[in-house]
């Protein structure tokens, strides 16, 4: 779909939408945990229906009744099943551990670009500790079933890996995991480590080692999910961007998100020629550099190589949406520079497929003079289902038409 939008500001208030970080986990700990969950979780995107999705076909039973999923936990895990991850990264790299964990014959199916971003070094120590992996154009199989409690990785390539072989280990009755270098995106493993504890899980966090002494999970019964700073940043850039005025509710500011560093960024940005350390909040580059675009001075994002391998290749898509509404950005590296202006012209911005891609756009719209137009806006449906109902009950003029 192509949505096109009027400049606009947007006013009011919103509530940050259900943290999908969070929501994965406690999700993944409930199926795996004795008892049932209760798991306190509104507006969701296909990311989290996808971990819902996959905890199903190996054995769990989830209800949701719009407000809440109710988690019955495995315990006849499926002989053969047939996953889909849609396009969530987080589901798969959580959850190919686990399946090999149970010894289930597993088939996951992937969309879009998740099929080509790689799986090493996960996939390496998966099959050193008896798992049978096999990749196929749009597939991977997994059979056997994982021996040995040590395991060992790289933890600068994805946190998600190492959070996966956690959830592994708990399958397992615990088990031990070697890091080899410095983490990256280490508030996300934080938030992993939180939510095993919360379900009762012995960690013992060593410098490079962390030790899982009992794989146990025992349910806490219930719990509710926190309000999400990755997706509520495209509202806390957009207050600064062409008069608008919003306010999000609902956020910790102590919260174990890494994206809680938003309003820190926000302000070294709008003071001018800032230079932001992105290695542990890449997901923030693109409301972050939207909002550079109408600051003064030079912003340059660093530290963000491996947005290369997200839904679409972050830095040039994010370079080439600021581009086609008329801004002055580059590629870097590591990341990307943008030169800020006090209004860009406007244009049309193709998403790439990419949600955070098709939001970072919707936020311009409101500092252009003239229209934004959104090829596959909704790709935000992905993490935000009802990103442009939102858009509208703040005061933006979005129209819609079909793709040519």
């Amino acid at each position: 779909m192509i949505a096109r939008l009027t400049p606009r500001p947007l006013r009011g208030e919103i509530a940050a939408l259900p943290s999908k970080s969070q929501a994965h986990r406690a999700l993944i700990c409930a199926a795996l945990a004795k008892g049932k969950t209760r798991i306190v979780c509104g507006q969701t995107g296909q990311d989290v229906e996808a971990t819902v999705r996959c905890l199903r076909a190996l054995g769990a039973e989830i209800e949701y009744d719009g407000t809440a999923y109710t988690v019955a936990p495995i315990t006849v895990p499926a002989q053969d099943a047939v996953p889909d991850v849609g396009e969530s990264g987080s589901t798969l790299r959580f959850l190919l551990p686990v399946a090999c964990a149970l010894g289930v014959n597993t088939e996951f199916v992937m969309h879009g670009r998740l099929a080509r971003r790689p799986l090493e070094p996960l996939w390496s120590e998966l099959r050193r500790h008896g798992a049978v992996l096999e990749r196929g154009e749009n597939t991977i199989r997994a059979g056997g079933k994982l021996a040995g409690k040590d395991f060992s990785l790289a933890a600068n390539v994805s946190s998600q890996f190492l959070s996966g072989i956690l959830f592994a280990l708990c399958v397992m009755g615990g088990g031990s995991l070697h890091l080899e270098t410095a983490m990256e995106s280490a508030p996300y493993f934080d938030m992993t480590c939180d939510a095993l504890e919360r379900f009762g899980a012995e960690l013992i966090k060593e410098e490079t080692l962390i030790r899982l002494a009992s794989g146990s999970l025992q349910s806490p019964g219930e719990l509710a999910v926190e309000g999400d700073w990755s997706n509520a940043a495209f509202w806390l850039c957009a207050d600064r961007i062409g008069g608008s005025r919003l306010t999000v509710t609902g956020l910790d500011p102590a919260s174990r998100q890494g994206d809680r560093a938003a309003p820190a960024c926000i302000d070294a940005i709008c003071a001018g020629n800032a230079v932001i350390d992105c290695g542990q909040i890449p997901d923030l580059v693109p409301p972050l550099a939207s909002l550079a675009a109408f600051c003064p001075g030079r912003t340059v994002f660093a530290g963000a190589a491996r947005l290369r391998l997200k839904e679409s290749d972050r830095i040039e898509s994010v370079v080439q949406m600021l581009k086609s509404l008329g801004a002055e950005a580059g590629a870097l590296p590591d990341g990307l520079w943008v030169e800020g202006q006090r209004c860009l012209p406007g244009g049309t911005v193709d998403a790439c497929g990419d949600h955070r891609i098709a939001m970072a756009a919707a936020i311009c719209a409101p500092g252009c003079e003239g229209p934004v137009t959104i090829r596959g806006a909704e790709a935000t449906e992905k993490s935000y289902a009802g990103f442009w109902k939102d858009y509208v009950n703040l005061g933006g003029c979005l129209t819609w038409e079909e793709e040519p």
